[in-house]
């Protein structure tokens, strides 16, 4: 039977070691705040109700986190992981479960999360613990003679001989909502730290016979907490390398899995290369046999099969066809599209455009909010002038143009198809089709002139 499920998501913990004005759950881990992770999980498991408390950092936390479906409960002050999930009480209906996360914890696998709420129900409670050789800090779990959970000790308040104890609690469990309301009423301060332990009532549990089972995570790093920068880093290369294998798995080349990083989603078919220190962020999909050179950030992209990318170049919220060749050090701009076969070269910048099948801008030019035809040659250091201050105007050029290098097309202004346009001009009119247009003052040789020398 389904029980529904509500998500408590702790994250009120002021992070000190972070040594950071920003709140802890707020700091990122492939791109994405703490806090973001853990909430997409409670997303992921089909959540009825997600609260989250919060407390260091006050009102900043929901202001960055926006997300309709959550309910914000702040608690003030911090009195313990039990005073926390009191705080959330009221938003938990009776007839479910709770499932509790942290919003440091960000790397807990669905798969994880799914087999220990499948371990609870209205009559049993599910703990995740995992097996550490050094357990220093953490909860131990306590197990009677049959190898039951019957309580969790804090690290503090713990024996010597519990601490040798190496399955520890880690905080993420699965009770049912109504006995948790009850156990919650009866938390007490009297520990070494004069908190509320929200794992006092795994011992209740047992207390009031209500069985409590035990899941592992697959790995021992989907449940490390963040405290300091160190270990952001640490679990950032952890999470980097997973996504790394993963896309190996699938065939795709990586000339060093150590060198590359996945902030968002990344989508790969068939054949498809990728060089080191590129970043991928957002949502990007790259299709069969594309190339991607080192140094290269893609943002938001959808690149089609064959299309090869030279170093450090940045794409960004643009579509890009098949068989195109972009870069090195070119940057696509949002709201660019370009066509099958279109070349955009070393030091050219696109922004807001339409490029056609097969034209070319190879070299140092600026085109932006402008519709460029197919088979279109733009020459270097080509410029569309589409601001004046204080509005923008787009271009036009027609199929088949060329355009001459050193060329500042001033918008609005239109080029007919199959125009040329001489080295060195200025348009301010649209030119017509067919037609060489090219604008240049006379040259001068002033006979007799001699060049400065220093005195």
């Amino acid at each position: 039977m389904n029980f529904p499920l509500d998500i408590v998501i702790l994250a009120a913990g002021k992070g000190t070691r972070m040594v950071s004005d920003l709140p802890k759950v707020l700091h990122k881990l492939a791109g994405r705040p703490l806090l973001q992770h853990v909430i997409d999980s409670a997303h992921a498991l089909g959540a009825r109700k997600i609260a989250v408390v919060y407390g260091h950092g006050g009102e900043i936390v929901p202001q960055r986190i926006a997300d309709p479906a959550i309910a914000w409960v702040k608690q003030e002050p911090q009195l313990g992981t039990g005073h926390a999930v009191q705080q959330a009480a009221p938003h938990l209906p009776d007839d479910g479960l709770t499932l509790v996360l942290y919003g440091d914890v960000p790397l807990i696998s669905l798969t994880t999360l799914q087999g220990l709420v499948a371990a609870a129900n209205n009559h049993a409670a599910a703990l995740l613990t995992v097996d550490l050789p050094d357990p220093s800090g953490y909860g131990r779990i306590q197990r009677d003679a049959a190898g039951h959970i019957c309580a969790i000790v804090e690290h503090k308040d713990a024996t010597e001989e519990q601490r040798a104890i190496n399955e520890v609690n880690t905080g993420v469990m699965v009770l049912p909502s109504a006995r948790l309301k009850g156990w919650l009423a009866q938390l007490s301060n009297n520990n070494a730290q004069g908190e509320y332990y929200l794992t006092d009532v795994i011992a209740m549990a047992v207390a009031d016979g209500v069985p409590v089972h035990a899941r592992q995570s697959r790995h021992h790093w989907e449940v490390l907490g963040i405290n300091s920068p160190t270990q952001l880093a640490h679990l950032e290369r952890l999470h980097q390398h997973e996504e790394a294998m993963a896309l190996l798995e699938k065939g795709v080349r990586l000339a060093d899995p150590k060198r590359f990083d996945v902030r968002g989603t990344l989508t790969c078919g068939r054949d498809v290369e990728i060089d080191i220190d590129c970043i991928f962020e957002g949502q990007v999909t790259l299709g069969d046999n594309v190339s991607i050179g080192a140094h290269s950030i893609l943002r938001d992209v959808t690149v089609a099969n064959g299309t090869q990318i030279a170093p450090f170049s940045l794409i960004e919220k643009a579509e890009v066809g098949a068989d195109c060749r972009i870069g090195p050090f070119a940057r696509i701009r949002p709201g660019t599209v370009l066509a099958a076969d279109a070349h955009i070269g070393n030091f050219v910048e696109i922004k807001n455009s339409q490029v056609g099948t097969g034209s070319k801008i190879n070299h140092l030019s600026y085109v932006g909010d402008a519709t460029v035809g197919a088979k279109v040659n733009v020459g270097a250091g080509t410029i569309t002038c589409n601001y004046d201050g204080a509005n923008k105007y787009r271009t036009v050029i027609g199929d088949g143009a060329f355009i001459g290098s050193d060329t500042q097309l001033v918008a609005p202004v239109t080029v007919g198809e199959n125009a040329t346009i001489g080295a060195g001009s200025t348009i301010t009119k649209d030119t017509p089709a067919g037609g060489l247009t090219l604008s240049r003052a006379k040259q001068l040789t002033l006979p007799g002139w001699k060049r400065p020398v220093k005195r």
